[in-house]
């Protein structure tokens, strides 16, 4: 399981037996190296852009054409679950690029608009069928033990379009956010 820091343990005061509780405050984990540009640039869709080029050369190298999708920026209520994202997109980086970085957690503090449309990430159904959703949804369930908590169905067939947000913590906007709304957490 995921070592959580200190720093980021916030699952006293957010997860619930409801589920997570939201505000206009949410988080998005990714690595020290891509934490600089987002807090200078703002927080962009489909903003991995070494990923893309990766990604885009592995296929050319197979001889298929890559086009490259918009993704919405992945948002979660929680600075716990926020760490767990970082820490896989740390080991994405290191695993296809070869780089070594650190685990960062972003702050996002929207506006009434922005919040409005903030969304389930409901096409989640698809990671939970697969090993990562696997390691995730054991991530979790550990989190809810920890609480007392009965843990989520693990079946994405018999979850609700809102339990993907309420009780799994998994958001979306199909927005880029401006820099003035981030902050970094931690050193």
């Amino acid at each position: 399981m995921t070592t959580i820091p200190s720093l980021y343990q916030d699952m006293n005061s957010i997860l619930t037996k409801q589920g997570f509780m939201t505000s206009h405050t949410w988080y998005h984990g990714t690595t020290s190296a891509l934490g600089e540009a987002i807090l200078s640039n703002g927080l962009k869709r489909s903003g991995d852009e070494a990923m893309r080029q990766v990604n885009e050369r592995t296929m050319a190298t197979i001889g298929t054409d890559y086009t490259a999708s918009r993704e919405p920026v992945f948002l979660t209520p929680s600075k716990s679950l926020a760490y767990y994202w970082a820490e896989q997109k740390k080991h994405t980086r290191r695993v296809r690029l070869g780089l070594e970085e650190k685990s960062v957690v972003i702050q996002l503090n929207l506006s009434d608009e922005l919040n409005q449309r903030v969304k389930p990430d409901v096409g989640a159904a698809s990671l939970l069928l697969m090993k990562e959703g696997e390691q995730y949804m054991a991530f979790l369930s550990a989190l809810y033990n920890m609480k007392g908590l009965e843990q989520p169905t693990t079946a994405p067939a018999k979850l609700d379009r809102l339990d993907y947000l309420t009780k799994l913590g998994l958001a979306y906007i199909d927005a880029d956010i401006a820099p003035h709304c981030l902050c970094l957490l931690g050193p």
